[in-house]
């Protein structure tokens, strides 16, 4: 279905349709002028929608499509950069806009950062080597299944089209996959190892692939989705299984480091940019991780000595994984551990901002395709109507530790992602949807670390083996710093990562294998916590040292997520001009 807005809407034609503005302007109505950022906002944005189209399906956009999947071909792909280089150069030719906060000055920002980061990591052939455990396609893709909108005739039968193009896209990922492997990209073999099994996993009556039959009283339907799974998603899925199993195994790479692809060493300091916005050293990040461990041990050392009989941290953080004390009896325990710790940090979240978003969040367990992850969140919907979702892990209950379970919790939901992602999306005509629906990992994982250390503040941790927990999850947001730069850029291997995370953290054994392989397989990106958090608290620092007694927390937090995802230059910009008007306001 096509809706066609007035440009005083922003309209994206046939994609999106944006809240609050009239489906028709007056006859007699004249449109305002568009400004020259606005106008290259809405283009690039409509052919972000069109080209990856299952952002609409996610965020359940008005008139967004849901019949395509991403067109993941090196054609599309050349296609794409093209026009991204022709995007930058009128981009360019835009004098910047001053007014910071502005909806110009904000969508001039995120524009300029995604278009010139993304030229820049094209170095990297991403797309020729994602075939780990942690970022492959099967960790995302089956996803969208279980969002597919089925309320209506139409929208079954753009789920049949979707699902009819999976064996298409799957077969794709395999091509590029070779050409990698020809071209000197690849993923290192110890990251790619479970990957036949995930997908494998996802074989079988209970598939995610067949969501959209359980939500749907449509025998017909269900018949005509149970076809093109039985005849083509299943055969693809063992197609590529079997590819990883006796093809790209034996030719994977050892070296963990990604120095080890081609243009690998130049690769890394522009994956670091592209996840965090900035641009330190590998030397600065693992400099600054080793002096945040440094910290958070003697935060540590002070609990466990005063509240659990001392002794040395690296003993008490391996206890508290095994200790019946410290675990879980049941999967349900864990479910029902992580629900009582969300409706506590609702009911507090009025102490810290004025603003709150719509969109409710819910708690559930990990499909079985994922069932080991450590914990992620899937956003709502811009109208607030579909709550957003909290998946945690909650197998094998007796190896997880109450300890780290609320941090995360806090960190995923209220008030980090949920709270932010959602404020966001329910911005309106205050941003353009370019800054609603556009994410930086520095800028968004940096908020949800720092919300970690203000659900503290506000009282949420109910014991001191929940703040073990909080030092540990923070702790392992230092170390990421210590061990993605020493893995990437030092020569560490991957046992060095896995005992300095041991050393500093409560996490399983199991969860720090995968934590170590998602580092080995995703360079740069777990760089972003940290870096994100420690900027976020020294611009609150300034404002508070700046305005004293003037100093709204409220009013600061409202602040910092009121603008949409904008990057950590544009977030200090903000605050500065902030500061500057409760000091001529308050």
């Amino acid at each position: 279905m096509t809706h066609t807005f007035t440009r005083y809407c922003l309209a994206v034609t046939a994609l999106l349709a944006l809240a609050g503005c009239s489906r028709e302007a007056p006859e007699t109505a004249v449109e305002p002028e568009v400004s020259a950022v606005e106008a290259l906002a809405d283009e690039y944005l409509e052919a972000v929608l069109e080209r990856n189209p299952s952002i609409g399906t996610q965020l359940a956009l008005e008139g967004a499509r849901h019949d395509r999947l991403f067109d993941n071909s090196l054609e599309a792909l050349a296609d794409w950069q093209a026009r991204e280089d022709e995007w930058y150069a009128r981009l360019n030719a835009i004098p910047q806009p001053e007014d910071v906060g502005s909806r110009d000055w904000i969508s001039y920002g995120i524009l300029h950062e995604s278009l010139s980061a993304g030229i820049a990591s094209r170095l990297c052939r991403n797309e020729l080597w994602q075939a780990s455990g942690a970022t492959g396609w099967h960790r995302g893709l089956p996803f969208l299944f279980e969002v597919q909108p089925v309320d209506t005739a139409e929208h079954r039968d753009q789920t049949l089209e979707r699902l009819h193009q999976v064996d298409d896209y799957i077969d794709t990922e395999i091509a590029n996959l070779r050409l990698g492997l020809e071209s000197g990209y690849s993923a290192p073999r110890v990251t790619v190892q479970p990957v036949p099994g995930q997908v494998r996993s996802l074989i079988g009556d209970d598939s995610i692939f067949l969501n959209p039959i359980t939500r749907a009283d449509d025998e017909e339907f269900a018949a005509a989705a149970r076809a093109i799974y039985d005849d083509e998603i299943v055969p693809a899925l063992n197609r590529f299984a079997d590819f990883i199993d006796e093809t790209y195994l034996e030719l994977a790479r050892e070296d963990i480091a990604l120095s080890a692809n081609t243009d690998g060493a130049e690769c890394y300091p522009l994956r670091v940019r592209s996840f965090t916005t900035i641009q330190p050293s590998a030397e600065e990040i693992h400099q600054t991780g080793l002096e945040q461990i440094e910290k958070i041990r003697a935060e540590m050392r002070a609990t466990i000595d005063e509240h659990f009989g001392g002794g040395p941290i690296e003993e008490f953080l391996r206890r508290i994984n095994i200790d019946p004390e410290f675990t879980f009896e049941s999967e349900d325990a864990v479910l029902q551990y992580a629900i009582g710790g969300l409706d506590a940090a609702k009911a507090a979240m009025t102490r810290a901002f004025g603003t709150l978003p719509k969109a409710d969040v819910i708690v559930k367990p990990y499909p079985d395709f994922a069932a080991s992850g450590s914990g992620e969140y899937h956003p709502s919907s811009e109208d607030g109507t579909r709550p957003g979702i909290y998946y945690i892990a909650v197998i094998e209950p007796e190896k997880r530790t109450r300890a780290w379970q609320l941090s995360t919790l806090y960190h995923e939901t209220y008030p980090g992602h949920h709270l932010q992602g959602a404020i966001s999306l329910e911005l309106g005509d205050k941003v353009h949807p370019l800054a609603r629906y556009s994410w930086n990992s520095g800028f968004g994982e940096g908020w949800a670390l720092y919300s970690e250390r203000l659900a503290d503040e506000l009282g949420l941790y109910r014991d001191p083996l929940d703040h073990i927990g909080l030092y540990s999850d923070q702790g392992a947001r230092a170390a990421r710093l210590v061990i993605d730069s020493g893995i990437h850029t030092m020569g560490w291997t991957r046992q060095q990562g896995v005992d300095y995370m041991m050393a500093n953290t409560s996490w399983s054994d199991i969860d720090i294998q995968n934590e170590i392989d998602r580092y080995i397989a995703w360079p740069g990106q777990a760089t972003s916590y940290m870096l994100g958090m420690l900027e976020i608290q020294r611009l609150r620092a300034l404002a508070e040292e700046e305005l004293g007694d003037r100093f709204d927390l409220r009013a600061f937090h409202d602040r910092v997520v009121g603008f949409g995802g904008i990057t950590l230059p544009m977030l200090q910009a903000s605050i500065l001009a902030w500061i500057e008007e409760q000091k001529t306001t308050g």
